[in-house]
């Protein structure tokens, strides 16, 4: 298959970007996608890359580079993240918006990808400084962002609170409160109940899924090792000790911890609610994040960055069961190794954490409708169209003879290919 504009930049060579490209590319060879559809799919419709000034505490103005991508928009308006992190470029950030493509039309819904970051530890600010480069940010990329055109959302390094400055800069400049221009913010302004734990709870509801398809008993004897103990990580363990699963390894960005008997869910979250982090935590052994990835489990949920589970540790793994709470934690050579040798399950990335997306597609229905549903009602939307997904992948995956990440990838390009076929090209 001919590939146009081959010669990547500077700006687009990271790790993620390639493999997110390849993993496509692959999938596209296999199927015999249409040509002139891939060379479209293969690039992001539109990049904006800003600068994005603020004003430090003490008076010094620090200048930081930032980023909003809008990878395809046949399906409807564009939905991604924003995330603050000191490794965010151009390259990652392309990469999520397609990861976005293939996870909103996965699940059925009427939105393309997008993705937006700013290079940037915030983990430092004060709450002004955070304040002060989340307005700026918003301003530069005003114009390319709209509840019409373009919804961000929190990821890595941001929260409601963000997403609530971002909507109250938006409007200000337009003259009138836009709720819907923002999803994941506070319950007060707009925000939807059951939103924060959405991606950890879709995480374990294919887990249940997988569960109940080769007929594993989800209990006390079900060790389970999550990397990542934020949004993500958090919401899935607390999920899966109401099941009555074992938490035997948890770690973050600070270390990670390792306990055969078991962690409590609710001291490990007591303790970062007050210490954020999980360094310092007084119960379980010290290990590495290395270390847990390999670690002996049944279920792994690799909830924190991309890029974990390598053709390095790919043959170290011990679990039975891969979760993929982040996106893009495999690379895709290790994604080949799994699929050869066929002993360890992969719920994919776009399956797997597409209850954030879902139910922000839900917040911003309830926005443009000011109109807003109970938990309970979130809850069971969001599991009915996990349960209808999941159903969809597993099948094709069988009649196929293919992996759950193949099988889900194939889907989701046919109905983005589908609807760009039936739109045609302009002029």
């Amino acid at each position: 298959m001919k590939k146009e504009f081959t010669n990547h930049s500077v700006e687009w060579d990271s790790p993620l970007f390639r493999n997110t490209q390849q993993e496509f590319e692959a999938v596209a060879e296999r199927i015999g996608m249409d040509e002139n559809v891939f060379n479209r799919l293969r690039w992001p419709q539109r990049v904006l890359v800003v600068s994005v000034p603020f004003r430090m505490d003490d008076g010094t103005v620090r200048v930081v580079p930032g980023y909003r991508v809008q990878h395809n928009e046949a399906l409807g308006p564009c939905k991604g993240g924003i995330r603050y992190h000191p490794s965010v470029n151009l390259g990652e950030v392309a990469a999520l918006a397609m990861l976005m493509t293939w996870k909103c039309a996965l699940v059925g819904l009427p939105l393309g990808g997008a993705k937006g970051g700013v290079q940037v530890d915030p983990t430092p600010l004060s709450r002004q400084e955070l304040q002060r480069l989340t307005r700026r940010y918003a301003a530069e990329i005003v114009n390319f962002i709209g509840p019409d055109h373009d919804i961000p959302a929190p990821d890595m390094g941001t929260s409601a609170q963000v997403m609530a400055w971002i909507m109250d800069t938006y409007s200000s400049l337009r003259g009138y409160s836009v709720p819907g221009v923002v999803t994941g913010k506070p319950v007060e302004i707009g925000g939807s109940l059951g939103r924060l734990e959405a991606p950890g709870r879709s995480v374990v509801y294919s887990i249940m899924e997988v569960a109940e398809k080769l007929k594993w008993k989800l209990d006390q004897d079900t060790t389970v090792a999550i990397q990542g103990f934020g949004q993500v990580g958090s919401a899935a363990a607390r999920k899966l000790a109401k099941i009555g699963c074992r938490l035997v390894a948890v770690g973050d960005h600070t270390g990670a911890l390792y306990n055969e008997k078991g962690f409590s869910f609710e001291s490990l979250h007591a303790w970062t609610e007050k210490n954020r982090f999980l360094s310092g935590y007084p119960e379980g052994e010290k290990i590495t994040n290395e270390e847990l990835i390999t670690s002996k489990c049944d279920i792994l949920i690799p909830a924190a960055t991309g890029g974990v589970i390598t053709k390095e540790n790919v043959k170290k793994l011990r679990c039975r069961l891969v979760a993929e709470g982040a996106n893009g934690p495999t690379t895709t050579d290790a994604s080949e190794i799994l699929d050869r040798q066929n002993e360890i399950t992969v719920i994919p990335d776009i399956l797997a954490n597409a209850g954030g997306v879902i139910v922000s597609y839900f917040e911003w229905v309830q926005d443009l409708q000011n109109f807003f549903w109970s938990e309970k009602e979130i809850n069971e939307r969001l599991f009915n169209i996990m349960k209808k997904t999941f159903e969809e992948v597993y099948a094709r995956s069988r009649e196929e003879r293919i992996s759950l990440r193949e099988s889900a990838m194939r889907l989701a390009i046919a109905r983005v290919t589908t609807a760009m076929l039936a739109r045609g090209l302009f002029p």
